[in-house]
């Protein structure tokens, strides 16, 4: 017996429109104090996204296939050390200047 399940197009929009209200709710009622962690925690998400992408490129089997998954392992690996630069500039605004005049 095999026991895969194929997500269909209603039923992955459901999901992508359940995620995004969900989404916004949370993020909507996060005071700005804890964005600077939240950005920490978003980088760890674009990690996940470029092993996805790794996943379907390796998995890609036309020239086309492996054009779109190289394209998403770049951005995915570019939105994720953007996002680490961007959490460092602003936890160095948080740092204590100790300047000695």
């Amino acid at each position: 017996m095999d026991a895969t399940t194929a997500i269909t197009g209603f039923v992955a929009l459901y999901i992508f429109m359940l995620a995004a209200f969900t989404g916004y709710e949370i993020i909507g009622r996060v005071p700005a104090i804890l964005h600077t962690p939240l950005m920490s925690g978003s980088n760890f998400v674009h990690g996940i996204v470029v092993v996805g992408a790794i996943w379907a490129l390796l998995n890609a089997a036309t020239p086309l296939e492996q054009t779109i998954g190289f394209i998403g392992v770049l951005l995915g690996a570019g939105n994720a050390a953007g996002g680490y630069v961007v959490t460092d500039r602003m936890l160095d605004m948080f740092k204590s200047s100790d300047r000695q005049d």
